[in-house]
């Protein structure tokens, strides 16, 4: 298993993240649009649904808060005559309240900006938008609040959406560079020389060649990165490439070019976000940029099948992973990996069923009983004997197949989910350890005879004997194939 996918397994709650720049309240308004209207050619959506979601720069805050992390929030947002926050600011800060992100608002006469979307049968009909330029006076606020916060804080994240509260941009990452906060940028526009000396910067491949050109091959690609990197004076730069993928360039390591997961995408609103949020908690962390980077893909997959500006939470990641890792088959490198994998599953309401074996020369007997035992619940656990164990069992002739391969054969079978060894003679100590939800055994056992029987009861699980298919043993092809070499 990866770094970043051990990383989705663990908490991300020491991990502090600071959140600065544009931020917005995105408004969905949504109905049904059975007509058109008799004043003009267009259609009358009667609304049913009104929501307030998190935009911009907030979004990248609650997406990193929906991670587990310490989020704190940066802002320009609008203030009414008694210099309270207005209308939208208010439902802005509610939201960020709601999901226990910090904030600190610079209070500002051009109001908060606001985007309206009217949307029916999940198709966006119109956006409309409120919004005024963020005074200077304002951007240069925000700048003080970064440095009045930011050495409390792991990494720093700005999220440039061209509205005005990023002016001085600069300032704050001098302020990042002076502690050594880590600064992630993602960015906009035609200048990217306002991000000199960040740690790295997040564009999209639109925003990165309108800055170095079109770039007609993987290898062009990286060598614009590069040289852009270098330009910055940058650790890093990640462009996002839509179907395409993500391509990251570092100074101290290889070119990571990652593929993206074919997959229906409903709706790309906020990816970015959630692009930048990920990666910026990852590394908070403590994972490597390439991991990081890894898991912010994986958000991306989840984010983009969603309707509007939208977060994923740990659970959505890590299922997301687990999902690949199963159809990867995987083989679990410890016992409290794969602990950590058999508790997630039974929280989320997974039944986990266990069996095991030496299963050496994996025939379809074994294929016909693993696959009986799959049905019995959500998750196949497989516990596998030791070489060491195996010969102990049966000879020192055996195992035919060594460990590594008989596990590797056994997670590549689609009923399979995950793939453990053990050393001693029985599993009991490994079964009482994962308490399973179904313990199974293949022959004529009684349940009450069947190693680790009675951990699984104390736990409340159920112990099921299943068929024995008869005409099938390893032992009895071994000794066919020894028969014939010795004819």
């Amino acid at each position: 298993m990866t770094d970043s996918s051990q990383a989705s397994l663990q908490s991300f709650s020491n991990a502090k993240v600071l959140v600065v720049g544009d931020v917005m309240l995105d408004q969905y308004w949504t109905g049904k649009a059975g007509r058109i209207s008799p004043e003009a050619p267009v259609p009358v959506v009667k609304v049913a649904n009104e929501e307030m979601r998190a935009g911009g720069a907030a979004n990248v805050a609650l997406n990193v808060a929906s991670l587990g992390a310490q989020a704190c929030l940066l802002g320009v947002v609008g203030k009414n005559s008694q210099d309270q926050l207005d209308e939208h600011g208010h439902l802005l800060d509610d939201l960020m309240q709601e999901h226990n992100v910090a904030t600190d608002w610079v209070k500002s006469d051009s109001g908060t900006i606001c985007k309206l979307r009217v949307l029916s049968h999940h198709q966006q009909l119109i956006r409309m938008d409120f919004e005024k330029p963020v005074p200077e006076v304002a951007a240069k606020q925000l700048a003080g609040l970064v440095e009045k916060h930011i050495a409390d804080f792991d990494i720093l994240v700005i999220s440039d959406y061209a509205k005005g509260a990023l002016q001085f941009i600069e300032q704050m990452i001098f302020h990042a560079n002076r502690v050594n906060v880590p600064v992630i940028v993602d960015p906009k526009g035609l200048d990217f020389s306002r991000y000199r000396n960040a740690t790295l910067i997040k564009p999209n491949q639109s925003e990165f060649e309108a800055i170095v050109g079109v770039s007609n091959s993987e290898d062009e690609l990286i060598e614009k990165a590069n040289s852009l990197a270098e330009e910055l004076n940058l650790q890093g730069l990640l462009v996002t490439r839509s179907e395409n993928g993500m391509a990251l360039v570092t100074d101290n390591t290889k070119p990571y070019l990652l593929q993206s997961k074919a997959q229906e995408v409903f709706d790309v609103t906020g990816a970015g976000d959630t692009v930048v949020a990920t990666l910026a908690t990852a590394y908070a962390g403590g994972l490597s940029w390439q991991s990081s980077v890894h898991l912010a893909n994986q958000a991306a997959s989840v984010v983009v099948r969603k309707v509007g500006t939208s977060t994923v939470t740990k659970a959505e990641l890590d299922d997301e992973i687990k999902a690949d890792l199963r159809h990867q088959g995987y083989v679990a490198p410890n016992e409290n990996e794969l602990l950590e994998l058999v508790k997630l599953a039974q929280k989320n309401g997974e039944k986990v069923v266990f069996t095991n074996g030496c299963f050496d020369l994996l025939h379809s007997g074994h294929v016909r009983y693993l696959n009986e035992a799959a049905k019995l619940g959500d998750r196949l656990v497989i516990a596998v004997n030791s070489d060491e164990s195996v010969k102990i069992l049966k000879g020192e002739s055996r195992p035919v197949v060594a460990l590594e391969g008989r596990m590797e054969l056994l997670s590549a079978l689609s009923c399979v989910d995950w793939v453990v060894a053990f050393n001693e003679e029985t599993p009991e100590r490994l079964i009482c350890k994962l308490t399973p939800d179904i313990l199974v055994k293949g022959g004529d056992y009684k349940p009450e005879e069947i190693v680790g029987a009675q951990c699984v009861w104390d736990a409340g699980g159920e112990v099921e004997v299943l068929s024995f298919w008869d005409g099938y043993s390893t032992t009895r092809m071994v000794d066919k194939i020894q028969a014939e070499d010795n004819s």
